[in-house]
């Protein structure tokens, strides 16, 4: 397999998430971005903003501005970091609780539907592959 066939397949993936995705937010409020924020810190517990935004891929700054929207909505809150009085920890209100629960109901769906036709191995190599190359970013 060629690297330039392979662009191209997870180019088409992406686009094919990213479709997906949005349509499963479409309705919801909030944006493709904010799900993800509140999808991560649903899975880490609290979490600090510079964590979180290596996470989304996205500046402080950038975090700060979709933190302020969500918790606007109630869905997220900023907490005193106990160790380091400087810092805050972003966590899940109880209202945003369900909202993760709910979103990654979807995800999870989604990604049984995916894997039906694959073995265990291959959900596996699947897994192991898609690690090593989150090590590159």
């Amino acid at each position: 397999m060629d690297a330039e066939e392979l662009s191209k397949t997870i180019i088409e993936f992406y686009e094919k998430l990213t479709t997906w995705e949005d349509g499963v937010v479409k309705d919801s409020g909030l944006t493709t971005s904010q799900n993800h924020a509140i999808e991560i810190v649903g899975h880490e517990g609290a979490i600090k903003m510079r964590k979180l935004a290596d996470k989304l891929g996205v500046t402080t700054g950038t975090l700060t501005v979709s933190i302020d929207r969500l918790e606007k909505k109630a869905l997220l809150r900023r907490v005193p970091h106990k160790s380091d009085r400087r810092s805050y920890l972003i966590e899940l209100t109880e209202k945003g609780q369900k909202v993760f629960k709910m979103h990654h109901n979807h995800h999870l769906n989604l990604t049984r539907e995916m894997m039906t036709d694959f073995s265990e191995q291959e959900q596996a190599t699947l897994y192991q592959s898609l690690k090593k190359m989150m090590e590159h970013f």
